[in-house]
Order: structure tokens, then sequence, then C-alpha cells
């Protein structure tokens, strides 16, 4: 090269209302009409080759699941160790092409997602995730092109930060792919992270093997299908749909694994920490280990809170995506005034909320994800229902798709069950307090749950939102103002959280790029000096 580029700040890609009459909504029924109606099969796709191993998994449609949208090949051992040498293999030609010509790839798909694209992600994150039109919009096409956008900004930014050079010296910094490849390994509710989790590594020069969720592989792999089209080198990305726990075990015994990016639960995340600890002596280098957990969410409502802006927030917050978010709202502390002025319209929207298809657009509910997700959610509402009180809710149907009704609970104790463990569903407790208690309540809330993700305070009197920030500063990595705890967006609001809820590396900032690089530090000297001795030595 012999320029220097520097990429513009992005904007964020605009949301499309899919409003009655707008060719974005006729484009999309278009589409999930045509999804809708065909059976497809999806191979692994490793160093660019599409691999068919005849151990098949189903993607079905979790709001109506004897609907398959696809088999899809798991990986096995042989296939996860080609993925290996596929990815090393393509390692020293990507790291060698400039970050223009690596950017450009994601700049191109970026932009195809954001017109030819668009259309085919939103409707299979509607049929294989159950995102309604809006929820699909911001994920699977608005926050997937910011990512590819600002990602590629965030990169040029930190090349282009140098160190400075004394006389007859001159510094550089180079910022080098890690030394092995990388294991990206995403959650099923965000396809938008789905597709995050690879590329970013792979922006910054590394290369990696992407195993999406077992219930979101229909997704993933048109991400893997986009990305191709951008012109992805192959092995850059290799596709490995499998078992978690075989594909871990394989991957973090392999000397050449150089970094994991991971989305999911506590507990999985522990246990790849556990077995990178064990390995830690076979590495060429230590791994960087990123990952973003769970959440048990809160809303604070003072006194002297908006009221209308609560309900749409406990609304929004806990019941849109089914809960499915790792930042939804799960507990809510609100002030008794405030409670009983409110009661009665949440507790009348929370009814009348609709559920069904995502593709009538008419409803704001669908189904959560899968049988699993569906036991395990309803297991606490029949908790509720026998140890607390259920205001809202509490019905469930699994008989065509997965459908949990809203579910709000109240409780008189703060340690309830539902108030301390993450649910990953459509129920919100409530806990009701005494309106002079506000600051015992802030102490209680930052030392009720291990997570420390997302939360928001409804205050319209400053002194009681200074008091819960400086109170909870540790309890949320992510922290609202009189807005509810979701939503957050690239290069706003850079997401993530500590404690219990991750290594707080901020998806959606130039944090989380510096992970995927390791530093060199170049220093030339014109001058050398010939003499060993220093002046004080005379």
């Amino acid at each position: 090269m012999n320029s220097i580029f520097v990429l513009e700040r992005p904007k964020n890609e605009p949301i499309l209302s899919y409003a009655p009459g707008t060719k974005e909504r006729e484009e999309l029924l278009s589409k999930l009409e045509e999804l809708s109606s065909k059976e497809i099969e999806i191979p692994l796709i490793i160093g660019g080759k599409e691999i068919k191993t005849g151990n098949l998994g189903k993607c079905i449609m979790p709001h109506d699941h004897k609907h398959v949208l696809a088999h899809y090949h798991i990986a096995g051992e042989k296939e996860i160790e080609m993925a290996i040498d596929a990815a090393m293999k393509a390692k020293e030609e990507w790291e060698s092409y400039s970050y223009v010509d690596r950017i450009s790839i994601f700049l191109k798909a970026a932009e195809l997602l954001s017109t030819t694209w668009r259309s085919t992600l939103n409707a299979s994150a509607m049929l294989d995730l159950g995102k309604n039109v809006y929820q699909a919009e911001i994920d699977s096409a608005c926050e997937l092109i910011d990512f590819f956008r600002f990602n590629s900004y965030y990169a040029t930014k930190i090349y282009t930060e140098q160190p400075q050079s004394s006389k007859g010296v001159l510094n550089r910094m180079e910022y080098r792919a890690l030394d092995g490849f990388i294991f990206a390994v995403p959650p099923f509710n965000f396809a938008s992270i789905s597709g995050n989790l690879p590329t970013a590594p792979a922006i910054m020069g590394n290369t990696v093997l992407w195993k999406p969720a077992s219930s979101a592989v229909y997704t993933a792999y048109f991400i893997m299908k986009l990305l191709q089209e951008a012109g992805l080198p192959d092995g850059v990305i290799n596709f490995i749909p499998g078992p978690g726990s075989k594909v871990g075990e394989i991957v973090f015994s392999n000397p050449n694994f150089g970094g994991v990016h991971f989305t999911g639960s506590v507990n999985t995340f522990n246990s790849m920490w556990e077995m990178i600890g064990k390995n830690i002596r076979n590495y060429k280098s230590y791994p960087r280990i990123v990952g973003e957990t769970g959440g048990k969410d809160f809303v604070i409502a003072h006194s002297s809170a908006n009221r209308k802006a609560l309900i749409t927030a406990l609304i929004r917050g806990a019941f849109e995506y089914q809960g499915q978010k790792c930042s939804a709202a799960s507990r809510a502390y609100l002030s008794k005034s405030v409670w009983e002025d409110i009661k009665e319209e949440l507790s009348e929207t929370t009814k009348n909320l609709k559920m069904g298809s995502p593709t009538d657009f008419s409803n704001f509910v669908n189904a959560v994800i899968d049988k699993a997700a569906f036991k395990k959610i309803t297991g606490y509402i029949k908790y509720a229902r026998e140890n607390a009180e259920i205001l809202v809710g509490g019905e469930y149907d699994d008989s065509v798709g997965y459908y949990i009704k809203p579910t709000m609970v109240l409780t008189d104790d703060p340690h309830f069950k539902t108030m301390e463990e993450e649910i990953f569903g459509p129920v919100l407790t409530l806990y009701i307090y005494e309106d002079d208690k506000y600051q015992d309540i802030l102490k209680l809330c930052d030392q009720t749950s291990p997570y420390g993700l997302t939360g928001s305070i409804f205050a319209q009197d400053r002194k009681a939102i200074m008091e819960a920030e400086k109170t909870l500063v540790h309890a949320a990595g992510n922290f609202y103002i009189n807005d509810k705890p979701t939503g957050a967006v690239v290069d706003q609001q850079p997401f993530g959280g500590s404690r219990g809820s991750g290594t707080n590396d901020k998806a959606g900032s130039y944090l989380n790029l510096l992970r995927w690089t390791s530093a060199r530090s170049i220093k030339e000297n014109f001058n050398p000096p010939e003499d060993y001795t220093y002046p004080f030595m005379k």
C-alpha cells in the first residue's frame, strides 16, 4: 500500500418500518412464503468446501414445531480437526491481507445485507428464531450491518494509534492477529451476535471456527452464505454446527487454540474456562477468553417516576422477544405510590398483548425458542403459582408452538427465586417497597443477583438518579436512566457486563476489537550509540 486509508465513522443503519404498503413489507412477506415453503439441507462449510456428515439435526419453527425448515449436518471429531487445519492453513495468507482488503469484504457484506439480503436474513430470523418483524429488523438486519461497518471502522482507528518517536528513533506499533485460531460460540437469540462473534476476530486478521447454536443453525447458515458472497476467502471462517461439549473438548486441547469469543450461559462459560485452564501448558500462547453470559436485569421505580414511561418500559423490556434477551427486564422494584398508580393499566395492557405466529405482523409476542426453554420457563411459573401471586398470565401451550403468555409475578420476598435466578422467558417479578425505603432498595438490588449486565432507574428527581448511579455502580455494565434495560445500539451503548455477566469487553466498541489483536512494538534507531559508557561514569 502506498496510501494511508482512513475510514469515515459510519452511521447506524436506519430501521425500516414495514408499515402497510411499504416496499420492504411486500419483499419480506414474499420471502417468508418462499422460505417456509421449502426444506433445505445445510452442510458444514470447512475451507470453503461443503461437507456432509450424514449425522443430521433439524431446524424447526418455534411457533409451529412440526414444520421443518432444514436438516443440518452435524460436525464430528474428524470434521472439527479438518476445520482447525483449514483455519491454520488460511491464517498466513489472511494475515497478509492489508486491513483495507480485509474490511472491504465486511463492508460489502454490510451493503449486501442492507439491500438484496435484508429480506432473507429477516425472514430466516422470524421463522427460525421466533422473532416478530421489528425484533428481526433491529437484529438480523440493522445490528449486524452496524457490527460489520463499525468494527471495520474501529479496526482502522486501532491501526492508526501509534507511539511517539524521540530524536533519531522511529517507533511504530504493529497490530498482529493472535497466534492461533479463534473459537466463536454464539447463542440462539441474536443473529447479530451469531454474525459478530466470528467476524470481529476475522476483521483483525484471525481465522475462526464458528459453532452456531443448535437451535439457530438456519439463520447462521444464511449469514455464512452472505459472507461468502461478499468475498470471504476459504478457511477464514469455518462453519461447524455440532454439540458444544464435543466441539469444545477437541478445540480446547489443540495447541493452536488462540482464543474464544462466547455468548451464552454462565455454566457453559465456566466449563470452558476450566477446560482452558487444564490445558494451559499445552498452548503456544495464552488464549484470549472473551465472554458475555447472563443477566438478572432490574428496573427500579422511584416515587417520582414517570408512570406512563415506566409501564411502556416494563412491557417492552420484559416481554419483547418473549424475554429471551440477556438484557430483558426480569425483576422490578416499584415504590408503593407508583404501584398503586400503574397496577391496573400495567396488568390490563399485559393481558391484552397479542400472541401468535411472527408471520402475522399484528402479534407482539411469539413462541419461545424450543422445548427445553419451554420446560424451564414453565417450571418457574409453576413454582411462582405455588409460592407467590401470579397477577397476569401464567398460561402456556406447546401443542402447536412453544407459547407462554407474558407473566407477571408479585412477591413480598425480595429474595424470591424468580427475583434472583435468570429465567430467559416472558416472566417479570415485581416487588413493592415503601416510598421512604428507596436507598435500602438500591442496596438490596445491588446485593441480590450475582449478575451485572443491565438495569434501569426511573425517576424525575435528580438526587434519586444520582444515588442510583452511585450505589449501583457495579450492578450493571449497561445502565439506563428513564428507559428500558434492553436495546443497546452499536457505537451508542457498547454492550457487556461484569460480575457473573462476563468479561465486559463491550461488543459494539473498539474495546472488543482490541482483544483480537496482539501488538508488537518496533523501534528503529537511525543513529545507534557506538560507545557503551555513559557521561556519569567519567
